[in-house]
């Protein structure tokens, strides 16, 4: 494995993590920042859920990346340092297992986890991606609260005299998975500015989907699949789509490719490259309400263009409502009833882990 640049890279002095933070993940960052004496809180957190241990685990079963072991990965993550222009350089550790994943975790000084079946199946180009991505969501401080969250919703599920339970933590957690998923997004975008590689943003998401058979697959083709989603079907399809998500922390790898798309076609990716970016002696002067009107533009943008069948019924609610009722039916009711039994078990399962 070669870490030799085949092109210039842009570096970006300065850069606030606004410019890559998806609009509705950034809103929920910006709130939860603003809150007084929340960072008390995280490391009060910290300490009672035991985030050492995380860390001890991870240095007695993995390999940590530096210039002696993975060098090469050692140097993927100094060149999306100094793109970035981070201030911290978090630790990368290789974890022998065949599952494909990548992970940031840690509440105090987050930390990067690769698997080996994850470096296995990527090239050069696509590891500096993921690398990347992964760097965005700790310097965003992803990691942070998504370690919170999750464990203080697993309380919430094996601690009885918790003042949260039925349909408002249902409620909690699909609210918790849809801020995940967009947090997904701008790490897509932390990890696209670091390689500058379009074509190897998309092939990452290509092998996650398809494995290593990318010489059978198509770069046009797998994205006109997220096109033939969102159009396809009738209105009973739109909701179990919305089904499909629930309970998924990442949202699915042609979408995201798709969502990739979207945002260098709106302009935002190549003004970054240009040097027209955010920079962090601006975040003081960031405005909570601006930053929602932003996420706020940004779902009526996504709803008004959409082509899905259930938002397209919704758009024209008014004068659809009688042909609405009758195409979802019951069949719509009894799958929706369902959503309780899944949540069910999932809670079950994260007890068991």
């Amino acid at each position: 494995m070669t870490t030799s640049p085949d092109r210039v890279r842009a570096r970006f002095p300065g850069i606030s993590t606004r410019a890559w933070e998806h609009p509705a993940d950034r809103t929920a960052l910006v709130a939860l920042r603003t809150l007084s004496g929340f960072d008390v809180l995280l490391r009060t957190l910290s300490g009672l859920l035991q985030e050492r241990q995380h860390r001890l685990l991870y240095l007695a079963t993995a390999v940590r990346v530096d210039e002696r072991q993975f060098r090469s990965l050692h140097q993927l993550r100094e060149d999306c340092v100094n793109t970035l222009d981070a201030r911290t350089t978090p630790e990368i550790y290789v974890l022998q297992t065949p599952h494909v994943n990548a992970l940031t975790i840690g509440m105090d000084t987050p930390f990067i986890v690769l698997t080996t079946g994850l470096i296995d199946l990527m090239d050069t180009e696509e590891l500096r991606f993921v690398i990347g991505h992964e760097l965005g969501h700790a310097l965003s401080g992803h990691a942070v609260y998504r370690t919170m969250l999750m464990h203080l919703l697993r309380l919430t599920s094996s601690i009885g005299w918790m003042p949260v339970g039925g349909w408002a933590l249902r409620a909690i957690v699909a609210a918790l998975m849809e801020w995940s998923r967009k947090s997904e997004l701008s790490g897509d975008r932390a990890g696209l500015l670091c390689g500058q590689d379009v074509d190897a943003s998309v092939r990452v998401h290509m092998k996650t989907a398809g494995g290593t058979w990318i010489k059978e697959m198509n770069h046009g083709a797998f994205l006109e699949q997220a096109d033939d989603y969102e159009r396809s079907g009738d209105l009973r399809d739109g909701v179990l789509k919305l089904l499909n998500l629930e309970l998924q922390s990442h949202p699915f790898s042609v979408l995201r490719a798709a969502e990739m798309r979207r945002w260098i076609q709106s302009g935002e990716y190549d003004r970054i490259l240009a040097g027209d970016y955010p920079r962090r002696e601006q975040d003081r002067n960031t405005s909570l309400g601006e930053e929602i009107k932003q996420a706020a533009r940004s779902y009526r943008e996504n709803f008004d263009q959409s082509e899905d069948p259930l938002i397209k019924t919704v758009r024209n609610l008014g004068r659809d409502v009688g042909a609405a009722v009758n195409t979802v039916g019951q069949e719509v009711t009894d799958t929706v009833s369902k959503i309780g039994k899944r949540f069910d078990d999932w809670r079950k399962g994260e007890r068991e882990n």
